[in-house]
């Protein structure tokens, strides 16, 4: 069962995380913040992972810390439940549509974390989350799971749409990237990734 469980606490947050990559889809969450959390329900039911993810935070200061520090132990736990990579498709696709909107996401799960993220929010705000923390969260999310992710709203005019419609295109991307391979092996001409 590809599962794990992460605990992270600090001075600016108390994080605990659970992941199963062979779930139905079931998600809990609670960060205090309403929008992120819509939008993290909306990738654990997109991908199909089950995840547990309760965060307590500083929201007294701001919102950053605790959207940063998600995305770290929510990309530490993926990363562990995936473990050495092999047996998995690797990479995926999705374009993603929300009404007006259109989003993009194509991922490795390469071992080779990096991040692209092309996307324009007219507002500082959806909800309570401050839509300059969408990239600080994928970004942490990608460099602590291990993930090559390039995202990109390819167009759209609503700020609510247009991040739903990404956070959509990964969950689907990723849920193709984890999907089993015939051979069982990790997919590279290295043997290892």
């Amino acid at each position: 069962m590809r599962t794990a469980e992460i605990a992270r606490k600090t001075k600016e947050t108390d994080i605990n995380v659970f992941v199963k990559l062979d779930g139905e889809g079931k998600v809990s969450v609670d960060t205090g913040i309403g929008f992120f959390d819509h939008m993290l329900t909306a990738y654990g039911v997109h991908s199909g992972i089950d995840m547990q993810i309760n965060v307590t935070g500083d929201l007294d200061v701001d919102s950053h810390h605790t959207v940063e520090d998600t995305g770290i132990v929510l990309g530490q736990a993926i990363s562990k439940a995936i473990g050495d990579k092999s047996g998995i498709a690797r990479y995926g696709s999705a374009y993603i549509p929300m009404d007006e909107a259109l989003g993009f996401c194509s991922l490795d799960i390469s071992g080779r974390p990096f991040l692209v993220f092309n996307a324009d929010f007219e507002g500082e705000k959806i909800g309570e989350l401050d839509t300059c923390l969408v990239e600080e969260f994928f970004r942490a999310f990608a460099f602590n799971s291990g993930i090559t992710l390039h995202i990109s709203e390819i167009y759209g005019s609503n700020d609510h749409h247009i991040c739903e419609a990404l956070f959509k295109a990964v969950a689907h991307s990723f849920k193709i990237a984890i999907s089993l391979n015939k051979s069982g092996e990790v997919l590279s001409t290295k043997g290892v990734l």
